[in-house]
């Protein structure tokens, strides 16, 4: 099986030059050629509501006729005042900073996490606990935090790196447990971690509630967030979801840890916020951490020029007004069962196709050389990059991903598409999703 040190620097790229956009609308994108493709992954899991959606673009041309940006430290603005008070709703979380993306939300948790072991006296903690096959962006602190060897491994060295535990995944077990064990073996294993290192060290365990792009749509197991919680409250270790990618109502529930019934202390969130009609992310606070923060600095001291970024924020709320008017994250609970079925009907006699899962519009099928041992296709095959060209060719924008498996070896295809897509788009998308792998895997001498 290969390694990192295999694997040719090109990896990640495409072989084929990529298609110039022109335009787009709903859920459907056409090129400078006239050819159109559906949006079945909203790109990397952004585009909620799809594209050019004429109230959002409203919004945020009718704030740029008023002002772009209303400076932070010089003026508050009714978009910033109005998405706090929405995402307090949502969240229940009681502070927050708006950023530019996720990996600038996630570097401003790791901050806050920081800097409220600082205020209450407790400096020693300064690391991080994450998880192997995990991603939480592309900032030097949040590449130290990712488990993902693909695209760490050119910066090493560089970043502190975290302390790293097994994944937390039903289907690839950590070795010693089974699918049933997972979760709790897991759980046992942060704790037995925060006795080896000193909790008084450990400043916070950072983790996505349903990991992207590493591994693939993979849910935390039952019981797992629930053990976390009480590990990180007994040890008094701050516990962090990255819901950058999983969040904003993409899992079926606005907070993807709803479905585990736990809160974090910290949370990021970016990508469904604005659902790409600007940039925009945000770190999240609960009461606790806000209130140690500002009595002891008076501030949280994270953030850049552009935080709280007004006609950001007016796209978020326009969003997320959006998306609840037409309750669209109950719609996506509800096509979970939907997008599974569907995938695993179109996917019948596939033996490479190994697992479907995931939750709401977050669904991955991974592929596998062998079903019983679940062991994956060598990375010197390249399968995900052959099936997103595949895909592109059959008019359909998917995202697929290699590595997930151990970092280099491994074969997803995430499916995200737009909470609004319609039952025939659904359709339209796993048909197309099917065929691409089919093809490829006919192609290669694999089915």
């Amino acid at each position: 099986m290969s390694t990192a040190a295999d694997l040719p620097a090109n990896i990640s790229s495409t072989r084929h030059s990529l298609p110039k956009v022109a335009w787009a609308k709903g859920s459907y994108l056409h090129d400078v050629n006239g050819k159109t493709y559906i949006d079945g992954s909203g790109g990397p899991a952004v585009y909620c509501l799809g594209h050019a959606n004429e109230e959002v673009n409203a919004a945020i041309i009718g704030q740029l006729g008023r002002i772009a940006h209303g400076y932070r430290y010089n003026f508050t603005t009714d978009a910033l005042e109005e998405l706090t008070a929405i995402l307090r709703e949502r969240t229940g979380m009681a502070d927050m900073v708006f950023v530019t993306g996720g990996s600038e939300a996630v570097e401003s948790c790791m901050k806050i996490a920081l800097q409220y072991q600082t205020a209450i006296g407790q400096k020693t903690r300064r690391r991080f606990i994450s998880r192997q096959r995990s991603w939480h962006g592309n900032t030097l602190g949040a590449l130290g935090l990712s488990g993902f060897a693909e695209r760490t491994a050119p910066f090493e060295g560089a970043f502190v790196p975290s302390i790293k535990l097994s994944p937390a995944n039903v289907y690839r077990p950590a070795p010693g447990a089974t699918a049933a064990t997972a979760g709790a073996a897991c759980a046992a294993e942060l704790e037995a971690v925060i006795l080896r290192e000193g909790p008084e060290n450990i400043a916070a365990f950072v983790f996505e509630p349903v990991v992207g792009a590493a591994g693939g749509c993979v849910p935390a197991p039952p019981g797992y967030a629930a053990a976390v919680r009480d590990i990180c409250t007994k040890y008094g270790v701050l516990m962090v979801a990255d819901e950058v990618m999983c969040g904003a109502g993409r899992c079926g529930t606005w907070r993807a840890l709803e479905a585990d019934g736990v809160m974090p202390d910290i949370m990021s969130v970016a990508k469904g916020l604005a659902g790409g009609y600007q940039p925009l992310g945000a770190a999240l606070a609960s009461a606790a951490i806000s209130e140690a923060i500002h009595d002891a600095h008076g501030a949280f001291q994270t953030g850049h020029t552009f935080t709280g970024h007004t006609a950001a924020c007016a796209a978020g709320v326009a969003v997320q007004k959006i998306v609840a008017r037409e309750g669209l994250v109950s719609r996506v609970a509800g096509n979970e069962a939907r997008l599974k079925q569907g995938l695993a009907d179109a996917f019948a006699g596939v033996e490479a196709v190994g697992d479907i899962r995931g939750r709401g519009h977050f669904i991955a099928a991974e592929l596998v050389a062998d079903r019983a041992s679940k062991t994956p296709f060598p990375a010197e095959r390249k399968l995900y990059m052959k099936i997103r060209e595949a895909a592109l060719e059959n008019g359909l924008i998917c995202y697929p991903v290699g590595g997930n498996v151990d970092g280099v070896n491994g074969d997803i295809v995430i499916l995200a598409p737009p909470y609004n897509a319609t039952d025939d788009e659904l359709g339209e998308i796993i048909d197309k999703t099917a065929r691409s792998v089919r093809q490829v895997l006919a192609a290669e001498g694999l089915g």
